[in-house]
């Protein structure tokens, strides 16, 4: 029998300030005050950025700042660029609960809707994610910085932080600039580079023309028609979308001769390899990315067949676009299938992560290690190539050792660390194991820097004496009974 559903959430609030208040309080800082603004700055305030921050106050390092560009409620893709109609990781896996349970969204859900809900749920519903989020960010307590853009990053003048160019769009832009020892890039699905668009599509106008990563108005394409490159679970939900508000037609291509769907059970992990995935060799981390790139991105089954419910769906097997050009107000896409039009088209061709691209990494991108400059095997991939290379700890790495050491002072929490980890950093499913790699290696490198420019220590005063606590019990001679008393009976 489940628990009768809860129509507001003011049980799920106490019972959420009763476990934080049994976990005990925050550690007391630790890190040796400096002139920097901030120890750490994290940049992106989604689940990976309220995680890392509530880690980082637990680990006992406090001066810590968040900061997202969007405005609250927007921060992430969960009610933004997301289209999935649930999630694609099974109900069960890690969240960023942080190894307490009781903040789970297991929990959470159960205290709003019940327990046989909860066992009733197949896939956990986007928005209902995205609310579950909200809720644990609200008592983490983790303070976002919103409407604030990293702009661009400098190396400080002591060599020991970061200037940071920050970007307040408060109606005058204003600029600001504030210093750290610490940034974490925590910014999701764009990491160091954003959006990739092939050759064929850079031509054409914003009008006609979106990513899947965009901000998509579909109710624009109400009455029209609709083309998508791509087959990954992105493309399909864009096209479903599409087809939900109202587009007539929706094409959808693939240079692939079939489709790669995911069955109904769900990806599976096996969690020794992924946990051990960095500690392997660069040649193997290199090769097993590039398969993984040319066998192409799999569709969860629930994606093909939520877009093939419509009769206006239509998907076009081995058939790359090898050209696309605005003709009035509409695309003309020439297919290796034939030449089709369309009113609008979308470009599921997933990211790219050259920090070249990225307004905010401009600066400093020459001095940033990629995998193109430290593994050269005879599998190529020039996207690949263009990846930075990350440390053990995330950290990026200097192009030339010794001329911007200041570089590992960036770490990298984004999808962009793919290649190095294994599989999408910032992810649902990369936080409960991840998060504490990342605030142990921003815990140690705070800790060392501390102790070598710690001043040399004065001898400690001997503390003072507390024997007359104890002065009456402590034994002498005097107090010894006597040989002639020990010997009467």
């Amino acid at each position: 029998m489940g628990c009768p559903v809860v129509e507001s959430n003011t049980s799920v609030d106490i019972h959420a300030t009763r476990v934080l208040r049994r976990f005990g309080p925050d550690p007391a800082n630790w890190v040796r005050s400096t002139a920097a603004d901030h120890d750490v700055v994290v940049v992106g305030g989604g689940q990976a950025g309220l995680g890392i921050g509530f880690a980082l106050r637990r680990a006992g390092i406090a001066r810590v700042s968040v900061i997202d560009a969007a405005a609250p409620g927007e921060t992430g893709v969960w009610t933004t660029t997301a289209r999935m109609v649930t999630l694609r990781t099974p109900k069960q896996w890690p969240e960023p609960e942080f190894g307490i349970s009781e903040l789970g969204f297991q929990a959470w859900y159960e205290s709003v809707h019940g327990e046989h809900a909860y066992e009733s749920l197949q896939r956990i519903p986007r928005l209902t994610w995205a609310r579950y989020i909200e809720w644990i960010g609200t008592h983490l307590g983790v303070p976002v910085r919103h409407h604030t853009r990293l702009t661009d990053i400098a190396p400080g003048p002591d060599g020991l932080t970061l200037t940071l160019t920050l970007r307040r769009p408060d109606g005058t832009e204003t600029t600001i600039q504030e210093t750290t020892r610490k940034l974490v890039l925590a910014n999701g699905v764009e990491g160091t580079g954003g959006p990739y668009l092939p050759p064929e599509l850079e031509k054409l106008p914003a009008s006609l023309l979106a990513h899947t990563g965009h901000d998509i108005d579909f109710t624009r394409l109400t009455g029209k028609t609709a083309g998508v490159l791509g087959a990954a679970a992105s493309a399909f939900d864009a096209a479903a979308t599409a087809l939900e508000a109202g587009a007539t037609e929706v094409h959808l291509f693939t240079r692939r001769p079939d489709l790669i769907v995911q069955d109904a059970v769900g990806p599976s992990v096996n969690l020794g390899a992924r946990n051990n995935y960095h500690r392997r060799g660069d040649e193997a981390r290199w090769r097993q990315r590039v398969l993984a790139a040319r066998a192409g991105r799999s569709v969860p089954l629930e994606s093909v067949t939520r877009a093939t419910a419509f009769a206006g769906f239509r998907i076009h097997l081995d058939a790359p676009w090898l050209a696309a050009k605005q003709v009035g107000n509409q695309v003309v896409v020439d297919a290796a299938d034939g030449r089709h039009t369309f009113d609008f088209v979308i470009a599921g061709t997933g990211y790219q992560y050259d920090p070249h691209t990225r307004a905010e990494l401009r600066g400093i991108a020459g001095e940033i290690a990629l995998w193109g400059d430290r593994c050269r095997p005879d599998l190529a991939d020039s996207a690949l190539a263009q990846t930075p290379y990350l440390g053990k700890g995330f950290q990026l790495i200097e192009k030339q050792p010794g001329r911007a050491p200041w570089i590992g002072r960036i770490h990298v929490f984004s999808a962009a660390a793919h290649l190095s980890f294994g599989y999408p950093i910032g992810d649902t499913q990369s936080l409960a194991h991840h998060i504490p790699r990342l605030v142990d290696a921003l815990g140690r490198d705070l800790y060392f820097e501390d102790q070598q420019s710690a001043p040399a220590p004065t001898p400690a005063a001997p503390p003072a004496s507390l024997r007359h606590h104890y002065r009456h019990a402590i034994w002498s001679p005097q107090l010894a009974p006597s040989k002639t008393s020990a010997a009467l009976p």
